[in-house]
């Protein structure tokens, strides 16, 4: 095996070294309020891949839910879009100030998710897709319908949701995608993940009904 050179073995490192100190950090998070963090670890990159998969530049602004230590941030940037394209609504403060210092052109919010729809978050655009991180099995009914409506308030005509789940099912519960007239669509399961997770893709019933030809 052929010996790394000295950056290789830093980046190495470095890497390693930056998931120790994310694991500590969202477990600390989850030990301080398991309710609202969910797991005891960061989703995994296979997980963050996945979730981000349909998501393109051109689709900016994106909004992203839960970023915790910004697994799936990453991602997005992988994906080609710019910092500078990404709002992060992070309700933790450690993790919210954790995302500043690790993407600082990007606008991080400490704000919790349920005041979407109260906020003028975006006047000048609508945005192109969202990606949740929150644990909304176990948040409230009302915190539930609270953060779908907010969401889908601000999202654009064919804008998407893109939400994990370690549960069985769509984690927005039928009546409350009734009530919105949304749909949801099992993306992809995870199994490497830390616990195994399912990606839904959620979007409104109108923009997935084809228009009869003419």
């Amino acid at each position: 095996m052929p010996e790394l050179s000295p950056r290789s073995r830093l980046a190495d490192a470095t890497g390693a070294s930056g998931r120790l100190s994310d694991g500590l950090a969202f477990l600390r998070g989850w030990l301080r309020n398991p309710r609202r963090v969910g797991a005891i670890a960061p989703s995994s990159p296979a997980l963050a891949r996945l979730i981000c998969s349909e998501i393109e530049p051109g689709q900016a602004p994106v909004i992203e839910l839960g970023p915790g230590t910004g697994v799936f941030t990453q991602a997005l940037l992988a994906r080609g879009l710019a910092p500078t394209q990404l709002t992060l609504v992070e309700a933790a403060p450690c993790f919210a100030e954790r995302l500043r210092r690790r993407f600082p052109q990007a606008r991080v919010l400490h704000l919790d998710a349920t005041r979407l729809a109260t906020l003028a978050l975006f006047p000048d655009a609508r945005v192109g897709a969202a990606v949740s991180g929150l644990p909304l099995r176990a948040m409230t009914p009302a915190a539930v319908e609270a953060i779908t409506a907010g969401l889908f308030h601000w999202l654009a005509p064919g804008a998407c949701l893109y939400q994990f789940t370690y549960g069985l099912r769509c984690p927005i519960p039928v009546p409350v995608l009734r009530r919105h007239g949304l749909k949801a669509r099992r993306l992809g399961r995870v199994w490497g993940n830390l616990p195994p997770a399912t990606v839904y893709r959620i979007a409104r019933i109108a923009d997935t009904q084809v228009a009869p030809a003419s």
